[in-house]
């Protein structure tokens, strides 16, 4: 039964469009990270990175190097959307785009991640076969068709993304519309729709649309009589977002998978008039069937457990924020602190502060001030330093306090504990950072 249903043959037409769609997005986000400015403010300005912790090998090239590394990017992108030796191409852009994704945190976003996996799951895909300059060119055999565990595999890591992104609203302050509140408030000055959305009753309908949309869409794609309604809804929800939230591409990226959810007759006859149809429908379980089911076995089993994992770490993860990152738990808080960090020399003695701003820019303070990782990681910073010149040194964080969607400041940071000499717990809880104090003051 599950043959039947991951290896019966169909139009591959959905795979086909989106293989275009995909390469001409991420090649806008790439060139479009170098217009805009995010190069040089996230990964040329800053005189370090904060890594995810463990990759802190991966950085950012020397000069101008990292314009020349989006650039490679980019042009990789146009490569994958016309079918350009597809496989080196989108094997080449998930690396470079992995290892910048690894290189920092401070833009932190977890449409990031998601781009992450999915040009993962395409270098598996044989998106390739129709419409590419490898068919043109001979270096493939042209094909009209593909496995359905390819429209599968994708619709599932959707799946993954939308239901845990929905289940994560359903907690206090997105309930009560707060959260809400404190999102639209930056947007006051927007030309036209500003005034518009500090409205409590928009706020109302923005925290239930957003639990229901993303509970329901796949469900209502997959589901034939609800789908153009969920399709234009979809439309409705990303550009809606596109425009208010200004994330990227992703907006857009999100509308590009409704291609996977149509029947191939709509997709090819919008986008392919002249392609072959295909409908022999045939289903031949290829031999590396029991290998394919394994390893996206392990794959979804990683997917499921990522988003949960903060519940087997001690205490609260709107106040720690351990296993909150890879949990799709987007848009659900708003941290802010203050911090100041006394060095002592073990030698010596004697007590010094540091200027944050000597080493951070604007962004990479406010980060520092409010979340552990951050902290965490400059305490090492610090160390380091003072090693390259002869000292041992202890890094407390002293006075680190922090507010939670706007609640008042609580102390966040036992100051007595030696950052610097301190190992970081990936898979715990980090007894250095005090007990929630979390209230619905």
């Amino acid at each position: 039964m599950l043959n039947r249903f991951l290896f019966r043959r169909i139009d591959n037409s959905s795979l086909i469009i989106f293989r275009i769609f995909f390469g001409i997005l991420v090649a806008l986000e790439s060139y479009g990270a170098i217009i805009t400015g995010w190069i040089r403010k996230t990964l040329i300005e800053p005189s370090f990175t904060f890594n995810f912790i463990g990759f802190e090998w991966l950085q950012p090239l020397p000069g101008n190097g990292m314009y020349f590394y989006f650039f490679v990017m980019g042009t990789l992108g146009v490569f994958i959307a016309i079918g350009y030796k597809y496989r080196f191409s989108v094997i080449s852009f998930f690396i470079l785009w992995t290892a910048v994704y690894l290189m920092q945190k401070t833009s932190y976003n977890n449409h990031y991640y998601l781009l992450v996996l999915i040009t993962l799951i395409m270098c598996f895909l044989p998106a390739e076969k129709s419409n590419s300059l490898d068919v043109k060119q001979d270096r493939v055999v042209q094909s009209n068709s593909m496995y359905a565990y390819v429209k599968w595999i994708v619709v599932a890591q959707l799946f993954v993304v939308y239901t845990y992104a929905s289940v994560a609203k359903m907690y206090g302050d997105w309930l009560d519309f707060g959260m809400l509140k404190l999102l639209m408030q930056s947007k006051a000055d927007y030309y036209v729709i500003g005034t518009f959305l500090q409205q409590h009753w928009v706020h109302v309908i923005m925290g239930v649309f957003g639990i229901l949309f993303d509970l329901l869409v796949i469900p209502a794609l997959l589901y034939k009589p609800t789908r153009k309604i969920a399709f234009f809804l979809s439309i409705f929800f990303h550009l809606f977002n596109a425009v208010v939230f200004q994330i990227g591409i992703f907006p857009f990226l999100s509308l590009a998978f409704t291609v996977f959810f149509f029947e191939p007759e709509i997709i090819r006859k919008i986008f392919f008039k002249k392609k072959e149809r295909y409908s022999v429908k045939e289903i031949g379980k290829p031999n590396y069937a029991n290998l394919l089911k394994g390893v996206f076995g392990v794959y979804f089993m990683i997917q499921i457990l990522l988003p949960i994992r903060h519940h087997f770490i001690k205490d609260n993860v709107l106040w720690t924020e351990e296993g909150h990152r890879l949990s799709w738990r987007m848009m659900l808080r708003s941290r802010r602190g203050s911090i100041l960090f006394k060095v002592v020399n073990k030698k010596t003695g004697k007590a010094s502060y540091i200027k944050q701003e000597k080493y951070l820019t604007h962004k990479q303070r406010a980060r520092v001030a409010a979340y552990p990782d951050f902290i965490w990681q400059f305490a090492q910073h610090i160390k380091k330093e003072y090693q390259e010149k002869g000292e041992e040194v202890s890094v407390y964080a002293i006075n680190s306090k922090i507010s939670i969607n706007a609640r008042p400041m609580k102390n966040f940071i036992n100051p007595e504990i030696d950052l610097a000499n301190t190992p970081w717990n990936h898979f715990s809880h980090n007894n250095w950072i005090l007990t929630s104090q979390l209230t619905d003051e």
